[in-house]
């Protein structure tokens, strides 16, 4: 996947050393520009008609899953969009070409973001939830324990030493061997400064998570100018090119 998103960079890149304004009115380019449009129209209309309405829902998803038809989605804009900056063989003179190939490749990242780093963004989140609820179970039976033994010294069962295998995974408290004979005292100032710890970790993935979901309010708003500038874009060819057979 992110192959692909870099190879559509650099075929972008290309018109800096590569330009064939013929290119695009031959047969090859033709052929390419219709299956980017395809690739870019068909398979996102899909997913937008299958996640929105709730017919084609129940009808499809009894066969094909919903996060599947999205990476269809996925893939197919990627590979549509490096079809499309083949077709237009570099030739970026006219305003409707440049904004078409502006929109169509932020249409395209700012999906790509918007899936894939929302999507981290609410793993994380919730494996980090998880390790606080742990943490903070551990902690409320220390100071249960501290209650009503103000002087003991902590002795680990099999299931206190789970725990702690467990909090070297996925928090990273480093304990030794003589940790485990610590002062119940002492394990609580560990397990206080992990949640805070943690809880800070929590709220800036919030935060990432929030900041994350405008890229697809964003996605939304390039798709919907792309299509506007593409039904432009093809009308002209089709216009111009019955002209050109007169």
């Amino acid at each position: 996947m992110i192959g692909l998103l870099v190879l559509q960079l650099i075929l972008w890149l290309g018109f800096l050393f590569h330009r064939s304004p013929k290119f695009p009115g031959s047969l090859t380019g033709g052929l390419l520009a219709m299956g980017g449009a395809l690739l870019l129209i068909v398979p996102p209309l899909l997913y937008s008609a299958t996640k929105r309405i709730k017919f084609f829902k129940e009808k499809i998803t009894k066969r094909i899953s919903l996060g599947t038809i999205l990476n269809w989605h996925i893939y197919t804009s990627i590979v549509g969009s490096i079809l499309a900056i083949l077709h237009t063989g570099h030739r970026f003179e006219s305003n409707l070409g440049i904004w078409l190939t502006a929109m169509m490749l932020l249409t395209v990242l700012s999906g790509f973001v918007g899936r894939y780093f929302l999507s981290y963004s609410s793993k994380e989140l919730h494996e980090k939830k998880d390790q606080l609820n742990l943490l903070a179970t551990r902690y409320n039976q220390i100071i249960g324990e501290i209650t009503k033994k103000p002087n003991a010294e902590i002795v680990y069962t099999a299931s206190h030493n789970f725990i702690k295998r467990a909090l070297n995974s996925f928090v990273g408290i480093e304990t030794s061997t003589a940790d485990a004979n610590a002062p119940l005292s002492l394990q609580a100032l560990r397990l206080a400064e992990s949640i805070a710890d943690l809880e800070y970790a929590i709220k800036t993935h919030e935060l990432i998570k929030r900041r994350t979901a405008r890229w697809l309010k964003v996605h939304i708003a390039t798709s919907l100018i792309f299509y506007l500038l593409l039904i432009i874009h093809i009308w002209s060819a089709i216009y111009f090119g019955l002209n050109w057979f007169k």
